[in-house]
C-alpha cells in the first residue's frame, strides 16, 4: 500500500472511532470492516488483515480520538496486561461505565457498539458496521 493509502486509511479509522461514543466499545475488526480495500490491494487478502491495520493505525492516533474504546474481537484490550497504556485504557473505559468480566473481557453484546447510522456512513463513503458479539450460544446445550 502506498503512503497516500495509509494516510487515507488512517483517517478513516480515526474518523470512525470518533464516532464512538461514551460508555461503548468497537473492536478494530468492527471499524475495519467499515472501510472498502484500497485500491490494489486483494479485498480476500484485506479482509484478513484489516484488523491488524486498524491496529497500526491506532498507534498513531491523534489525541482528539478515543483509542480506549476500542479493543479486540474477544473483548479484550489488546495491550500488554502489565502494561501501563493497558491499566490506562482499562481504568478510562470503567470510568465511562464499560464492565470487566473477572477474567478481563467486555460483554461486546452488552457494551458494543452499533456503528454510525447510515446515512453517515453513505455521506463518508463508509461501510455498514458489523455486528459485535456472538449471537446466541457459543456451545450447543442439553437442556
Amino acid at each position: 500500500m502506498q503512503e497516500k493509502d495509509v494516510a487515507s486509511f488512517r483517517a478513516q479509522v480515526y474518523l470512525i472511532v470518533r464516532q464512538v461514543p461514551p460508555g461503548r466499545v468497537t473492536t478494530y475488526g468492527q471499524v475495519a470492516a467499515m472501510i472498502a480495500a484500497p485500491a490494489g490491494v486483494d479485498p480476500p487478502k484485506y479482509q484478513r488483515i484489516r484488523a491488524q491495520w486498524a491496529g497500526r493505525a491506532m498507534r498513531h492516533a491523534p489525541a482528539d480520538v478515543p483509542w480506549q474504546r476500542v479493543i479486540n474481537s474477544q473483548g479484550r484490550i489488546s495491550l500488554p496486561a502489565a502494561s501501563r497504556p493497558a491499566a490506562i485504557q482499562h481504568m478510562r473505559l470503567e470510568a465511562e461505565g464499560i464492565e470487566f468480566d473477572r477474567v478481563g473481557r467486555v460483554d461486546l453484546r452488552r457494551f458494543g457498539w452499533l456503528g454510525p447510522d447510515s446515512a453517515w456512513l453513505t455521506k463518508h463513503g463508509l461501510l455498514p458496521a458489523p455486528p459485535l458479539g456472538k449471537s446466541g450460544p457459543t456451545q450447543p446445550t442439553l437442556f
